[in-house]
């Protein structure tokens, strides 16, 4: 039996629970949990806000732990070896994304909190690809929120070619922003923070940020028209828009992570005229998320991090929907 925390209804609280896994799939990877992220998805998944929640659920996707049972087919692993595990648990590993390294883009690929139990516990599975292997001497307590949110803003520079002599921008400063400010200062890029919040203006510029505008301010939007080559929008929140294109020069792209739930209005017109581009991506594939954490590794990045013992669990799910998580909140299960 597997000891967790788990919520029986989308408006009631984690409490402990206890589940038999079964026997272990032979793609698959048992995990013994060292510490959990918490991500605003693991909220939205208790609440059934995408109609998708199986209850019991046991939330927790942002994984760090030592791998303690191999199926039989599991390839590249040894027990006792450090691994995390993100979004994804597993996918086909047939069709043309899995074959073309696009696992995340599986039709058929399963989350680790989707019809599977995640690692608010003690033990949590996954399929032996989407146990990302954690570099050696890297600081994995804290590493857990970059295999949801670090890959998910990393992707963006790897898939479309970001290059350091290149201006990127973000847009929020939170959970995901702040470590895409991060990546992109790293990855040599002169970086522009966008906030609405003047107060986190210094903190922005401590992640590495070289300018910071306020998106409430139409003199602060009009100086930097026509200068980024990558606009990286991390909230989930109505922009001005038309302000937030005006920002790219000529075949600069608006990438869209941040789950904004109203319709995005864009004129055609000066898309066609600057030759830009608006786009999205979820998470990352395997491979980019290995090279996301050896790119952490090599240039010393971690997201800035909360820790609670998963027993005070509730407390640190309202600390995160009160606004207060500065910036990833981490739960220390073991």
């Amino acid at each position: 039996m597997i000891k967790a925390w788990a919520t029986s209804a989308a408006d009631k609280p984690l409490e402990p629970f206890e589940y038999d896994p079964g026997p272990l799939e032979p793609d698959d990877v048992e995990i013994a949990v060292e510490t959990c992220g918490i991500c605003h998805s693991d909220v939205s998944m208790m609440h059934n806000e995408w109609g998708m929640t199986a209850y019991p659920l046991v939330p927790g996707h942002e994984v760090i732990g030592r791998v303690t049972a191999l199926g039989s087919n599991a390839k590249g692993l040894k027990i006792g070896q450090r691994v995390g595990v993100g979004w994804a648990a597993s996918s086909c590993m047939h069709c043309q994304p899995c074959l073309n390294g696009d696992q995340n883009l599986c039709a058929t690929h399963t989350g680790t909190i989707v019809g599977r139990h995640g690692g608010f516990a003690e033990t949590v599975r996954a399929q032996w690809p989407w146990a990302i292997p954690i570099p050696d001497g890297f600081d994995a307590q804290e590493a857990g929120p970059l295999l949801c949110g670090g890959v998910t803003v990393f992707t963006p520079f790897r898939a479309f070619g970001v290059k350091p002599t290149d201006r990127v921008g973000v847009v929020g400063i939170g959970g995901l922003g702040h470590m895409a400010l991060k990546f992109a200062h790293a990855w040599g890029c002169e970086v522009t923070a966008f906030t609405s919040t003047d107060a986190k203006a210094d903190e922005a510029r401590s992640f590495g940020a070289d300018n910071v505008v306020n998106t409430r301010n139409d003199s602060d939007l009009k100086r930097i028209a026509g200068t980024l080559d990558l606009l990286l929008v991390t909230v989930n929140v109505p922009l001005n828009w038309p302000a937030m294109l005006a920002t790219l020069r000529p075949k600069g792209r608006l990438h869209v992570v941040g789950a904004v739930l109203e319709p995005i209005p864009v004129a055609a017109f000066p898309i066609i005229t600057g030759q830009n581009s608006i786009s999205g991506s979820p998470n990352g594939a395997p491979v980019t998320s290995q090279l996301m954490l050896e790119f952490c590794a090599r240039h010393n990045i971690v997201p800035q991090t909360e820790h609670f013992p998963i027993a005070n669990v509730n407390d640190a799910i309202q600390h995160l929907l009160d606004g207060k998580a500065r910036y990833r909140i981490v739960l220390d299960v073991t």
